[in-house]
């Protein structure tokens, strides 16, 4: 099943500080099981937020976060599984292709790779 943000090729992802603020980060994202998955560098804040509260909002953006279409409401976890992790990133390597091999390869060069944490957005409306 497709989800609509599929044929977009950057998505908002909204996460709450503890006051409730929004803080909106434009990323990358895959269908995979009929949710969103997305990487992101394990020390962001975004992880941080979302390991207090996994409730999110997404939306289609531009590569400057401008967002283009409706919220959606979701909930967002931090992946653990590596076989899961490992069909997560061959998602994302699908859709985005020589992008994703050539930020895949800087980011083994520079040993951010291994500090990558990967998100499933699951929509709830």
């Amino acid at each position: 099943m497709a989800t609509p943000l599929d044929s977009e090729k950057y998505m908002s992802l909204e996460t709450f500080r503890k006051d409730g603020t929004g803080v909106k980060t434009p990323v990358w994202m895959a269908n995979l099981d009929d949710n969103l998955v997305v990487f992101t560098a394990g020390g962001s804040f975004k992880v941080k937020r979302l390991r207090r509260n996994p409730k999110c909002r997404v939306a289609a953006c531009d590569m400057r976060g401008n967002v283009h279409g409706l919220f959606y409401e979701g909930t967002c976890v931090i992946v653990e599984d590596e076989a899961q992790i490992d069909r997560m990133h061959a998602a994302l390597r699908k859709k985005y292709g020589l992008l994703m091999a050539v930020g895949d390869f800087f980011a083994g060069i520079s040993g951010r790779t291994a500090k990558r944490k990967y998100l499933e957005v699951t929509l709830t409306g």
